[in-house]
């Protein structure tokens, strides 16, 4: 090869986290994420805010810091079952209520009771929405083919994700970009008296200078980035049209060049 794209600094691994409905077990989870440096996105539904066992809008306020706000609609229709303009705002009402609590741009996505359809995918793009996450599990570390149908790779309670985190961890392969995208409900671990499980993993996967834990939107938002990178006919030249630096692999995965934000710069090929 000779140009490859990588994650930031060069790495080809990534992991991520995404949590549903914000619930009262959202804080202790946020706390063992913070406390092994972990990134995830949390999928709040505003129209339900303050309803039990949910946390009010003043008890989530800081609760994120660091993480992601995600949609997860309004009041958690399935809404495949609704017509487009009960879609359309549950989204829309979800995003004012999400950016006004926590004054950032929210554009991401967890469809509520798994539902959506290609229908759904489209009004949710025209609304905004810049990524949507399934229920769908595939076991495997493949980057998602579409960013309005992302399927993680598995939910915390699957019996692998123990052998999944050591997969991640082991991983030596650089001539692929791997992503391990854990799902679930954080009151979940409550149900099953599992907090272990979500402790264990953690504490397994973290502190490595060669995986990038980061959020959704990160994640997302690169792999969009890296493909807007234009590049001389014969790969000598690249042009960074992007607000954020970017990376790869030039020739071989020992050679990783930043491309910074804005800036047109010679590969070395």
């Amino acid at each position: 090869m000779k140009i490859s794209f990588c994650y930031p600094e060069g790495r080809t691994k990534a992991l991520t986290f995404s949590y549903d409905d914000g619930k009262e077990q959202d804080r202790r989870l946020v706390k063992i994420f913070n406390r092994y440096g972990l990134k995830a996105t949390f999928n709040l539904n505003y129209g339900l805010l303050g309803k039990k066992p949910r946390l009010t809008a003043e008890q989530l306020k800081g609760l994120y810091d660091g993480h992601e706000v995600a949609t997860h609609g309004l009041t958690h229709p399935t809404i495949a079952r609704c017509p487009n303009e009960a879609v359309l705002e549950e989204i829309l009402e979800d995003r004012k209520g999400l950016e006004r609590l926590f004054g950032q741009i929210v554009r991401g996505h967890a469809y509520p009771n798994g539902s959506y359809d290609e229908r759904i995918k489209q009004i949710l793009a025209m609304a905004g929405i810049f990524y949507a996450r399934t229920v769908h599990s595939t076991g495997s570390f493949e980057l998602p083919a579409d960013l309005m149908e992302w399927n993680p790779t598995c939910h915390h309670n699957d019996p692998k994700l123990a052998e999944y985190g050591k997969m991640l961890v082991e991983d030596k392969k650089s001539q692929y970009l791997r992503l391990l995208y854990v799902w679930g409900h954080s009151y979940e671990f409550d149900v099953c008296d599992n907090w272990n499980v979500i402790e264990d993993f953690c504490e397994a996967v973290s502190g490595r200078e060669d995986i990038w834990y980061a959020t959704n939107m990160e994640i997302a938002g690169y792999l969009h980035a890296v493909q807007m990178l234009a590049f001389s006919a014969d790969l000598s030249l690249v042009y960074n049209p992007t607000a954020e630096d970017l990376w790869v692999a030039v020739r071989d995965w020992s050679n990783v060049l930043r491309i910074p934000a804005g800036e047109t710069i010679r590969t070395g090929i």
